[in-house]
């Protein structure tokens, strides 16, 4: 009886989390779009960094060149409406809070295409990663739930 109420609530509450990265005076800020794409870096380097060195030293491709629509638009022009759902249900329930997880998933897409980003220079990577390959879902979703535990552990 309450399905679109609660909906819409869900929907509130997701993107109540990411409205900072939308104004233009917070950019710069600890909570601003900047530093969220930084602390994605930083998250890759904690758990790659031979891969964040490869994209971010030797490539030189810039987080803010994928990262930017990933983050901003929470991965819905990356994957299929389904898989988006499956995306914004796991975003929604973690105790976390969704943009840490949306963090995780992120460094956990750049980690699953790692051999592939490795092998490439600047334009390669920099399309492979503007136009993400087909994922499982299920398996992304793994990967990034055991960089929470390795963070742990």
């Amino acid at each position: 009886a309450n399905a679109e109420a609660d909906t819409f609530f869900c929907f509130v509450e997701l993107l109540s989390g990411f409205r900072d990265h939308f104004c233009q005076q917070l950019d710069n800020s600890n909570v601003g779009i900047r530093s969220t794409i930084t602390r994605l870096s930083q998250l890759l380097k904690e758990h790659d960094e031979e891969l964040w060195r490869h994209l971010e030293v030797t490539t030189k491709v810039n987080p803010q060149f994928y990262a930017f629509r990933w983050i901003t638009l929470l991965l819905t022009q990356e994957f299929n409406f389904a898989d988006s759902l499956h995306i914004w249900d796991t975003l929604l329930s973690d105790p976390e809070g969704p943009l840490e997880t949306l963090l995780r998933v992120c460094c956990a897409m750049l980690i699953l295409i790692r051999r592939r980003l490795l092998a490439g220079d600047f334009t390669s990577n920099l399309k492979l990663l503007q136009h993400y390959p087909s994922a499982n879902i299920s398996h992304l979703l793994y990967v990034a739930n055991k960089l929470r535990t390795q963070a742990i552990g």
